[in-house]
């Protein structure tokens, strides 16, 4: 499809913080909100605007706090407290006032899904695809959910050095796909990566999470992606969603890591397209 220009808009979230929100497809249609992950920002998610999903659903994405060209304010309790994260996302949803909205969320945008439901419910929502998602923080269960060469980098995300950020940002970026990223993708992931502050990192990840009892209650539909060579957050988190949540539905990537939607995203379209669809009552097909 032609690549439309997105539209922009700052919406105000948990404690008025200012988060910069892009958007394309017709403004009436069902709503794919996608929540990137840690460190990152909304461009990891052009191959879905910037695709045929535009022509059947609304597409919204947005940099989380601390990220991209959202505000970035110092103070701690901007990234531990669960009732703001879960304030950025309702406030998105009725500032732009989504309908039968449908929540995408890979990594720590599990987390953030999560904090919604704990705190809005599934009253807004029409269905949730985890994507390589994280729902436990802090916790022995988490952390055998977490690969370790990604944890051993937290010591380069958290420092205050230029250098010893930038190599533990470009080793974070090489981890997170099976097949390598070129050149082009490289530099660009890298560069919205350190636009993050060191301190936004670290606090991000000060939370102790265990979600279990949130998602055992979901009776939303549930898209369960999640590539079999992720480093990052290990397929056995998918296999616990699966687990918890009896009517999900799983869609396994082989040969590829973190990112499906970026390693792969003709068929992640495709899955997504045909998972909204069943979940909102879209009617008529939607070809990716």
């Amino acid at each position: 499809m032609e690549h439309n220009l997105l539209k922009q808009s700052l919406v105000a979230g948990g404690n008025g913080l200012k988060l910069y929100v892009e958007e394309t497809g017709p403004p009436d249609a069902p709503a794919l909100l996608f929540i990137h992950g840690f460190s990152q920002s909304r461009v990891v998610w052009y191959r879905q605007l910037y695709s045929d999903l535009a022509r059947s659903y609304r597409l919204v994405c947005f940099d989380l706090r601390g990220h991209g060209l959202s505000e970035k304010p110092p103070e701690k309790e901007h990234y531990t407290s669960s009732e703001w994260w879960a304030a950025d996302i309702a406030a998105i949803i009725e500032q732009l006032q989504l309908r039968q909205t449908v929540l995408v969320g890979v990594s720590y945008g599990g987390y953030v899904i999560c904090d919604y439901l704990r705190h809005y419910g599934e009253a807004n929502l029409s269905g949730i695809n985890f994507v390589g998602a994280a729902t436990k923080m802090g916790t022995p269960e988490g952390a055998a959910m977490i690969g370790k060469e990604f944890v051993g980098l937290f010591p380069g995300f958290f420092s205050n050095d230029l250098q010893v950020s930038v190599e533990a940002l470009g080793r974070l970026i090489s981890l997170c796909t099976y097949h390598e990223l070129g050149p082009e993708d490289f530099y660009m992931s890298l560069g919205f990566n350190c636009s993050v502050p060191p301190y936004v990192r670290k606090n991000m990840f000060s939370r102790k999470l265990d979600n279990d009892a949130v998602l055992a209650r979901l009776s939303l539909p549930l898209l369960v992606t999640h590539g079999l060579e992720d480093n990052i957050i290990l397929p056995v988190a998918a296999e616990h969603y699966l687990k918890l949540v009896p009517h999900a539905r799983p869609d396994f990537y082989e040969q590829t890591g973190h990112l499906p939607f970026i390693e792969n995203p003709s068929r992640f379209n495709q899955a997504l397209a045909a998972f909204a669809g069943q979940s909102t009552g879209l009617t008529g097909p939607v070809n990716i």
